[in-house]
């Protein structure tokens, strides 16, 4: 009997090819597509899924258009194109193909920000993003097809993934991190590498249909606790110096104020600040219990793993 065959949209993306190393490892055949480079496939192109699917046993769905602060609304159709008809795309190829298991990798944006509570798969989401209401609509045309699994993921963190924890850490290594705020605002992550294994586990597990998983580490973080993980695993001392958030905020919005004036990009946004100052927490119990999981990376871990790979790679110094 030959090994199953999975199908990883995305697989050039952030998490993707680490999600392709793990299905290697775990015995499955793996057919990446992308939309460049060798089986380049456009996930809004319905005829390009099914070709990509085609004989596929199941797929990790990991292809979509990311979370950038501040999205103009010119980008909001986009979103919809990718992120929603995209992931419908994937549905009906994977069902024309007899797919037996969709994995949709989702994100904890669909619960919306700030609730001041913890948050679990029973609570409603209320995404106050385009980003987490497109990532929501796609989850539900995922389970509407029978074989889905959605795994909301917290903030993904790791040498690969770029984005605002990485220039968190690059502003430590560099001693130019002021705080704003007390640092008690909290977080939940989830290791690149966990987010793979995590993957991996629902591609495989009977219990794991039509059901919905939030992914985290297993703890629920203080943004204070987030930056002196950072700075032991670049080895600088924990930054304490911070700045009231009040008077901050109006500094950046006169800043912003100026800047449109003169038709220049701003050094810093409000966006940017507020999203520094969110609240943010969800509990990932469900799937430790249901599927076994258990995260390999906790905070010191994950950050001291990947400040290594990056300071292998010549990305920081």
């Amino acid at each position: 009997m030959s090994e199953p065959l999975c199908v990883v949209t995305g697989a050039t993306g952030a998490i993707g090819p680490i999600i392709v190393d793990e299905l290697a490892r775990s015995g499955f055949r793996v057919r990446g597509v992308s939309r460049h480079g060798e089986n380049a496939a456009d996930i809004t192109d319905l005829d390009a899924m099914r070709r990509a699917l085609s004989g596929a046993d199941c797929v990790i769905h990991a292809a979509a258009l990311l979370h950038i602060n501040d999205p103009s609304p010119a980008m909001y159709d986009l979103y919809r194109r990718v992120n929603v008809g995209g992931t419908e795309n994937v549905v009906r190829a994977a069902a024309e193909a007899g797919v037996r298991r969709i994995v949709y990798c989702s994100t904890i944006a669909v619960y919306g920000y700030n609730r001041q509570q913890t948050l679990t798969e029973e609570d409603e989401p209320r995404p106050d993003t385009i980003y987490g209401e497109t990532k929501l609509a796609g989850e539900r045309a995922v389970l509407a097809s029978g074989v889905g699994v959605v795994l909301r993921l917290s903030a993904v963190y790791g040498a690969r993934v770029k984005g605002n924890y990485q220039r968190l850490l690059h502003g430590i290594a560099r001693g130019r991190f002021v705080g704003v705020g007390d640092g008690s605002n909290r977080r939940t992550l989830i290791h690149e590498r966990d987010v793979a294994r995590a993957a991996v586990l629902a591609a495989k597990h009977a219990a794991a249909a039509n059901a919905v998983f939030n992914v985290t580490d297993g703890t629920t973080h203080t943004v204070r606790e987030i930056v002196d993980a950072m700075a032991a695993a670049v080895g600088r001392k924990p930054p304490r110096i911070t700045l009231p958030v009040a008077p901050i905020r109006r500094t950046i919005g006169a800043v912003e104020f100026l800047a449109r004036i003169a038709h220049v990009r701003p050094p810093v946004t409000r966006a940017l600040l507020e999203k520094y100052l969110e609240d943010v927490a969800v509990n990932g119990d469900k799937i430790r219990r249901v599927l076994g999981f258990e995260p390999a990376y906790d905070l010191q871990r994950g950050w001291a793993d990947a400040a290594e790979t990056l300071r292998r790679s010549g990305a920081l110094r």
